[in-house]
């Protein structure tokens, strides 16, 4: 199963590859050179197929946890001053994925989208520190009945250059439903109220709609 947001891209890409493998044998008269450009071309367009690929992840909603919106590695657990909407202090998760990584954006919890903004900014590598305020990034926040206000940051990476984010103000999000995607590896901040049990650690690998962030 693919992701919608990469019909076109998957499309061009067919395309391509097929009249590149038609081609090829004209244009090639070397049998191990043209072995070595169709492996190539194939592997290629496997790389963009498994990009776009949206595994269906059923869950049980539950607000009394926070389940990771995205796959890839934990790589910040700490306290931090959170400026743009808070403007106190919070405890920040983040998740880097790499570009083999599935890169559907989950709603992490259920609740009303109090805050949804979309920010144009550099493109950092995505574990930088500065990368979750210079880089091109959009600040969702939803309000969850259990955990009160919750905020969560899709951060673009030195290759992404397209973040598609479908929280409005005002909709009501169900946990585990698509929330939008990021093209070509990045990173999502998570930011909890103190005291929220965490139940990651540095270092581990997270799972969307699998792996349990927070509870209450």
């Amino acid at each position: 199963m693919f992701h919608k947001e990469g019909a076109k891209i998957i499309l061009i890409s067919t395309l391509t590859f097929v009249i590149l493998l038609l081609l090829s044998p004209v244009l090639i008269s070397n049998f191990w050179i043209l072995k070595t450009v169709q492996i190539l071309l194939l592997l290629l367009l496997i790389t963009v197929l498994q990009f776009f690929r949206n595994p269906n992840r059923h869950l049980e909603v539950d607000d009394y946890t926070i389940v990771a919106p995205v796959d890839g590695k934990v790589v910040v657990i700490e306290e931090v001053f959170e400026p743009e909407y808070f403007k106190d202090k919070r405890i920040q998760v983040s998740i880097f994925m790499s570009p083999i990584n599935v890169h559907v954006t989950r709603y992490a919890t259920s609740g009303k989208v109090k805050y949804s903004k979309y920010h144009p900014g550099k493109y950092l590598v995505a574990w930088h520190p500065k990368a979750s305020t210079e880089n091109e990034r959009t600040t969702i926040v939803i309000e969850n009945r259990i955990f009160g206000e919750i905020m969560y940051r899709q951060i673009a990476g030195a290759l992404a250059k397209r973040i598609i984010n479908y929280a409005e103000e005002g909709m009501q999000v169900r946990q585990g439903d698509d929330a939008g995607f990021i093209k070509f590896g990045s990173r999502v901040d998570i930011y909890f109220p103190l005291g929220t049990t965490i139940n990651v650690k540095l270092n581990q690998t997270a799972i969307g709609n699998r792996t349990i962030i927070a509870t209450k």
